[in-house]
């Protein structure tokens, strides 16, 4: 039986390994949200299958929808134009394009059967902008990160203003604003070339062996609701099967009475991702005009790591979560979890009625 509640406003998020769902009522009270495993690059088809999985006991047949993306990179798409384009229509098909609106970055929100090809590149792979326009209506100086599954979003914000270096993907990997790391689908090899194990320094397999969650199911970080991500090799999510896919790196013949070793050698590669991001979070924040007055806002089903450097940094850490108004019972997956869902749900009432946008 679908739950018939008067949702307001649905805040879609297309990834292009999850789909995110934020639903707002019409108190502006979060009610709802979900993430679902969504493999784009195997085909739209599965973005329908995961708008059906999150939606399956909800009625949205009174609710507006407003849509965020950065699925349309995948390579099933031969362009960002094509990508976008065939998420906004698949979308329309479930919906109507007369109840989406698309974020479309600086521009605001467009509405989805008026989306030209000129357009795309402003929609394209823009959801950070409107994770750190809401965060910016709460927190006046922060620098803002978001570690998903695969990517990291560093971004300053001061004087309540978000502060942009880059746009694109390519710009903000120029300014370090994105780094490509995340707490599941990254591949180990990514983030170690070398690494200490069985009380050695010494070179690593650079093979699609594992994966961060490998790491992060070993070190007890990583929330079963997160682990959505197939694994390397296809097999089991386990402890034990996550420790033979990490031993598998270092040539290191695995035995299970061995478990000591493994989950030091687990330690030790979350230090190696933490380390690498500490470092790009002390480059932000040496950009800030008044970096002594920025804490640290966090989001993202890697934010547990957002705490840590945190605290390595000293800085007073804050959690995405805790800026909206949510009714009901938390689940598993919350607004930090799915930050840009949550954006745009927000955004439209928020900065229109403000009337107009930030300027960045």
């Amino acid at each position: 039986m679908k739950h018939t509640a008067a949702y307001r406003i649905a805040g879609w998020d297309v990834g292009g390994a999850h789909l995110k769902l934020a639903l707002l009522n019409a108190a502006g009270d979060i009610v709802s949200v979900g993430q679902a495993a969504c493999p784009l690059w195997k085909g739209i088809d599965y973005l329908h299958r995961a708008i059906a999985e999150l939606t399956a006991n909800l009625d949205l047949s009174a609710c507006r929808h407003a849509l965020t993306m950065t699925g349309e990179l995948v390579d099933c798409f031969t362009s960002r134009e094509q990508g976008v384009a065939a998420i906004i229509d698949a979308m329309c098909r479930h919906y109507g394009a007369d109840r989406i609106d698309v974020f479309a970055g600086l521009r605001g929100f467009l509405a989805a059967g008026r989306v030209a090809a000129a357009d795309c590149m402003d929609i394209a792979s823009a959801n950070w902008l409107a994770s750190v326009m809401l965060a910016a209506q709460h927190i006046p100086d922060a620098l803002f990160v978001d570690i998903g599954s695969t990517t990291t979003d560093l971004l300053l914000i001061e004087q309540s203003q978000p502060r942009v270096a880059g746009y694109t993907d390519y710009q903000r990997l120029v300014s370090g604003e994105l780094v490509y790391t995340g707490v599941v689908r990254t591949p180990v090899m990514a983030i170690a070339q070398q690494a200490e194990f069985n009380g050695r320094n010494m070179g690593l397999m650079a093979e699609l062996f594992a994966t961060t969650a490998d790491v992060y199911r070993l070190t007890g970080d990583l929330n079963d609701a997160h682990d959505q991500a197939d694994t390397a090799d296809g097999a089991e999510k386990t402890a034990l099967a996550s420790a033979r896919r990490l031993s598998r790196l270092t040539g290191y013949e695995f035995d299970a009475a061995d478990w000591p070793l493994w989950l030091a050698f687990a330690a030790h590669l979350k230090q190696c991702q933490q380390q690498q991001l500490v470092e790009a979070c002390r480059r932000r924040l040496q950009a800030a005009a008044r970096p002594q007055c920025c804490i640290m806002l966090g989001a993202g089903v890697g934010r547990f790591l957002v705490k840590q450097i945190a605290a390595e940094l000293g800085l007073i850490y804050r959690d995405f979560a805790d800026l909206l108004p949510t009714a009901g019972g938390g689940g598993q997956i919350d607004a930090g979890d799915c930050a840009p869902a949550a954006a745009v749900a927000y955004l439209p009432a928020g900065l229109v009625k403000a009337g107009g946008w930030y300027k960045i």
